[in-house]
């Protein structure tokens, strides 16, 4: 499952995937609890990092990606995805 995370509002998430034809779910954590706890934001952060991470069967990160390039996160995923299984 590929989830995205944003501080906008699920309107806002909506209307983005709509228009893109994004084809993943977007959440909306607009009291940026999430994002803080992910290391993707401060409480003072105007918007988050863009960061990944794949989560585990068991829900512990099984690999954090503090740095995502759009272009090549997808090859790296897979790759970490094939190593990982």
């Amino acid at each position: 499952m590929i989830l995205g995370v944003s501080f906008d509002t699920p309107e806002d998430n909506r209307a983005f995937k709509e228009k893109f034809d994004f084809p993943y779910d977007l959440l909306s954590d607009d009291g940026r609890s999430d994002s803080i706890a992910y290391g993707a934001a401060t409480a003072d952060s105007e918007k988050p990092s863009r960061v990944s991470a794949l989560i585990g069967p068991d829900g512990k990160i099984a690999v954090a990606y503090d740095t995502v390039v759009p272009a090549d996160h997808p090859d790296q995923v897979l790759a970490d995805l094939d190593r990982l299984a």
